[in-house]
């Protein structure tokens, strides 16, 4: 079993930070990309951010210059730095990452559960 559990989500007013986190527990063997994801009321879900092992970053046009995607290792954990937040980032933030198992010879992706972000003007 393996699990993604994410916190650090809230309300927070325009202009303002939040720090997103998620940890990944359970029978690891590897981590390879792990990203956030976001889905707004009546949108699609979208990709914000994400790092691969090798620490190649990727950022949605939207959050340039004001989020960062981190991960530690040692941790199995990866961050979401969002500074300048804007009511349009207001979505529920998903977890993803892409892991191989214990026993298993290839990866399969998994998602947490989502937390909220609420950025009022």
């Amino acid at each position: 079993q393996v699990h993604l559990v994410e916190s650090g989500g809230g309300l927070v007013q325009a202009g303002g930070s939040l720090r997103l986190s998620c940890a990944v527990s359970g029978s690891i063997f590897n981590i390879n990309a792990m990203g956030w994801y976001r889905q707004a009321p009546g949108k699609q879900r979208e990709l914000v951010a994400s790092i691969r092992s090798d620490g190649r970053l990727n950022y949605v046009d939207s959050v340039k210059g004001r989020f960062t995607i981190s991960r530690d290792n040692a941790k199995n954990t990866v961050y979401l730095q969002m500074n300048s937040l804007k009511p349009e980032d207001t979505a529920v933030y998903y977890c993803n990452a892409d892991i191989q198992p214990w026993g298993l010879g290839y990866n399969n992706n998994y998602w947490g559960q989502g937390t909220q972000v609420t950025v009022s003007s």
